[in-house]
This record gives C-alpha cells, structure tokens and sequence, in this order.
C-alpha cells in the first residue's frame, strides 16, 4: 500500500535562510530522502530556485507571502482532499485544520520592541488561531514548550518537541593562522544581547584579541552609546553575512565562541560552534542550559561585568578550553536533523491513522 501524502509548507523558501528556515529546510530535505511520499508546496515568488529545485517543489498559487500562506494553499490541499500540511515556520494557513504547526518561540511576546508593530500584531493574532486549529503542535526545546503551555494555556500533553540540529558541514576546520579572535554570531536584535558583549568586549584589559561579529548589524548603530562603545574600538570587527564555509572557518579558529542572548527557543549558533571544536561561553537564560547542558561556561546576561569575567576565564585557561571542545563535540551529537525528522514524519503518520481510523503496531 502506498503512503498516504504529507504536504510540506515551503514559503519558508521566499525569506533568507537564517534560524527558523534552517531548521524547515534541513527536515524537509531529511524527510524528502527518507520518505518519499513527502510533497513541498511552495509559491511562485522565492529567493532560493535552486532549493526550490533540489526539494522537487511544486510552485501554486498567484500570491506571495502570508496571501499565499492563507489564499492559495489551503485552496489547493482542499482540492487535494485534505491531506495533512506542515508547517514549520512559526505560520501556516489559519483555516486549515489538517495540520502541524511548529511554532519555535514567542519573542513577539517576550521581547517586543525588537519587532515592528506590524509583525506584533500578526503574530498575536495568527499564533493562537493555529494552535486552536491545528492536529498537532510542535516545538523545538522543552523551555520553548513550556512557554507555549503557560502562554496559551495548553496542555503539556499537546505540545511534542522536536530539536534543529547541526548540518554534517560543520566540522573543525582548523587552519595556520595569527589571528586571535572570539566570535559572536546571531541576527543583530535587542534580544540577543550584544550590546552586553560588546561593553564585555571593551573591559578587557592586558588582552590581545579582536571580537568578530557575524550576522546583519545595522540596528545597532541605531544607538548612539553602543556606537561610541563600536567605533571607539578598532578591534571589533563586524563580519556581516558570510557563507556557510566562511562560518565553519571562524567557528573553528576561534578562541572562544560567546552567546550572551536573554532569550532563544533553542539556540543553534553554540552547537554549530561546539560541533566545529570551539569552546562556548553562553548566557544562563532561556532553553540554553537545556540546551547546552554542562559542556559550556555559563555567564548571567544581565551582568556585562560577568560576561566580561567568563570570556577572561576561558582566554586565560588553554585546559578549560580544551574540556569544553571535547564536551562540546559530545554535546553537539545529541541533536541530529535525521532524528528530527523521523519524529517529525512520525507526528504526521499518527495524525494519518487518526483520520482513517487505524492503528499502528
């Protein structure tokens, strides 16, 4: 008998691919090779043709973004009978009910002012009509999970978590080199904290090392104390986007690898650094000691002076550095995107047997 059909949401490949999309793409493409009555759906407009491509996407629909979303495809599963939909980029169609909705997060909540009006108020709306509508919902890390129960008064019972993970590229990549440097990597927001880590950054003393920031930066230029402590300083260096074989490269000749943020779902950046045999210095809030477990030093993120402290300790300690390389390879192959993606095909294959009544041995 053939396999029902599971639909995947691709809108995911209209936006660069950061975060939230690296975690759709990788378990699409894991469920794509694992079973191959997976079909993605995705619209006409996308950023990523070659993704598109490589996913053997069927492009529907006129629209583009969230009338896509909300308009085409739904219309089109309807005409399809139905069949269950994925989606796993915090949205999905509000009225289709046959679904699975990933919902990574709720800084939108936590952390207003690092999002505009406009996304503030679609996301308060959208959330909790597809948590009401949809067959299954997931998340990525128990401290995400518990913040959807508590927020939206859900029972734990209906919340299944399912990790990101860390692609096979990324492996030390350990090169001769004179540069010093400890690495910071995220998307620039008021959330991620590095307006801590650069002032961490500036109270060192007697050190002789530059700090590299990766990501897009331009809010923080936005305030003026924060641009004094950045220009003011000619050993931060703010790297931008770089390709994925540039970020293995800083990950694995850093002398250390900081993440100061208040607030993740899951936090990807330390594992793609311990899986390329940097030692982390990662904040103590949110799903990051879940997450990391003992195999990095933890700073508190509300104390510059403690962030500061941490990044001393592990520049000044070659042992500790070492143990938390090794720790951290052993940390970073608790998730797999493999793993992932059989639990996540497994959510859909209970919700298919639901619909036609079986049950599976």
């Amino acid at each position: 008998m053939m396999e029902p059909e599971v639909f995947v949401n691709c809108r995911f490949l209209e936006k660069e691919i950061t975060g939230v999309q690296r975690y759709s793409l990788e378990i699409t493409r894991e469920l794509k090779t694992l079973y191959p009555a997976v079909t993605c759906l995705a619209p006409d407009q996308i950023l990523h043709p070659d993704l598109c491509e490589e996913l053997d996407a069927k492009v529907i629909g006129r629209h583009t973004g969230h009338l896509w979303e909300q308009l085409d495809l739904p219309v089109y599963l309807r005409s399809k009978g139905s069949p269950v939909l994925l989606n796993m980029g915090n949205s999905g169609p509000m009225f289709y009910g046959n679904s699975i909705v990933v919902i990574h997060d709720i800084a939108y909540e936590r952390y207003p002012d690092a999002f505009s009006l406009q996304y503030r108020l679609l996301y308060r709306i959208m959330v909790p009509r597809l948590l009401r509508s949809a067959k299954a919902i997931v998340t990525v890390s128990e401290f995400s999970k518990s913040e959807l129960v508590a927020r939206f008064n859900l029972s734990p019972d209906d919340v299944s978590v399912v990790h990101n993970a860390v692609r096979g590229v990324f492996r030390n990549q350990t090169a001769e080199s004179t540069e010093r440097y400890i690495l910071a990597v995220s998307s620039i927001n008021r959330q991620k904290n590095f307006h801590s880590l650069i002032q961490a950054f500036n109270r060192l003393r007697d050190v002789e090392v530059k700090l590299y920031i990766v990501g897009g930066f331009n809010r923080i230029f936005t305030d003026p104390v924060l641009k004094a402590e950045v220009t003011g300083n000619p050993n931060i260096v703010f790297k931008g986007r770089v390709s994925d074989g540039e970020l293995i490269s800083l990950y694995s000749n850093a002398l250390c690898f900081v993440f100061p943020s208040f607030y993740e779902g899951f936090g990807l950046p330390p594992i793609e650094a311990q899986s390329c045999g940097c030692p982390v210095v990662a904040s103590n809030a949110a799903s990051l000691p879940e997450i990391c477990a003992d195999s990095v030093v933890y700073c508190d993120p509300g104390s510059v002076d403690d962030i500061a402290q941490k990044i001393s300790m592990l520049l000044e300690h070659d042992e500790l550095r070492q143990e938390l390389v090794r720790k951290g390879f052993a940390n970073s192959r608790r998730f797999s995107w493999s793993r992932s993606a059989q639990k996540m095909y497994s959510i859909a294959r209970a919700m298919i047997d639901e619909n036609s009544g079986m049950v599976r041995s």
